[in-house]
C-alpha cells in the first residue's frame, strides 16, 4: 500500500492494483476501491476497522442489493451507505489481515 495524497491510496493484493479513497458515513469508516488493471474500472465500497493494537485490519464488502453496479452518481451512494450503514446484513463476510513484522 502507498500513499498519494491525503485521501487517495494505491494497493498492490493479489497481482492487481485498485486505488482507494477513504470517508466516513454515518460514523462508519468506508473506502472506495477502484480495480485500475480492469478496463472499465469497476468500485467496491468496503467497510473497515483497525484493531486496538493497530496489527489486524478487518473489512467486509457492501453487498451489491446495497449499491447496485449501475450506481454511478457518489452523491447517491453517500445517501445509501449512510441509510444503511446500521444494517450487518447488507455486509459481506469479514476478511481479516495482520500486519507483518
Amino acid at each position: 500500500m502507498r500513499r498519494l495524497d491525503d485521501n487517495i491510496y494505491v494497493v498492490y493484493y493479489d497481482g492487481d492494483l485498485f486505488r482507494v479513497y477513504h470517508s466516513d458515513v454515518a460514523e462508519t469508516a468506508f473506502v472506495s476501491v477502484q480495480d485500475i488493471n480492469s478496463s472499465d474500472r469497476k468500485y467496491a465500497y468496503v467497510v473497515w476497522k483497525l484493531a486496538d493494537d493497530d496489527q489486524r485490519l478487518s473489512l467486509r464488502n457492501v453487498q451489491s442489493k446495497l449499491i447496485p453496479k449501475e450506481q454511478k452518481d457518489s452523491a447517491r451512494v453517500a445517501e445509501l451507505l449512510k441509510e444503511n450503514a446500521r444494517k450487518p446484513e447488507l455486509f459481506g463476510e469479514e476478511i481479516q489481515f495482520s500486519k507483518e513484522k
